[in-house]
């Protein structure tokens, strides 16, 4: 597992550098204010994002530093997915609902929810976690987000990973 603060751009390899650099010098938090107080013991921020074109917006009650996944399954390897969880009742679709396209290849594996006009898979329900969501931190507006933690995981080796992950499934 390897942490990058916000002010530290390029430790995490180029994929995270994206991920980063987007809120560089944004060190502004967003108090917590009426909604989920706390979640594990850590204060809780209303992080807002959405989709390129901006059709589908939402806002999600998350901590400011994020644990995100780096998965290497075949989907997550192609899509370049990287996501941090949350429980569904932290997550609001602030509008676009007529704008998402949903998929999935059985029923053994994730909802990938995407915009029809831009294609970005902003939010998805993730396999691991059916009871949340797996949100995309490039995809939050800037400003909210201390740090970035990104962990390794296996999809590859999926249910032998998840049966090792000691906390994924607590995470939503």
């Amino acid at each position: 597992m390897e942490t990058c603060l916000v002010n530290q751009v390029g430790c995490l390899g180029w994929n995270a550098q994206f991920h980063v650099s987007r809120f560089h010098n944004q060190h502004t938090v967003t108090p917590v204010s009426p909604g989920p107080k706390e979640r594990a013991g850590m204060d809780l921020v209303k992080h807002k994002g959405g989709c390129h074109c901006e059709a589908v917006r939402f806002e999600v009650w998350s901590s400011p530093d994020l644990h995100v996944f780096h998965c290497n399954c075949s989907i997550c390897t192609k899509k370049q997915n990287h996501h941090f969880i949350v429980p569904k009742n932290h997550f609001t679709l602030l509008q676009g609902l007529d704008n998402l396209t949903t998929y999935s290849f059985n029923t053994h594996v994730a909802q990938h929810t995407f915009c029809k006009t831009c294609g970005v898979q902003s939010f998805y329900t993730p396999r691991s976690n059916p009871d949340g969501y797996g949100i995309a931190p490039h995809c939050l507006d800037p400003g909210t987000v201390r740090s970035v933690t990104v962990e390794k995981f296996c999809g590859e080796k999926w249910e032998e990973s998840m049966q090792a992950h000691k906390t994924i499934r607590d995470m939503s």
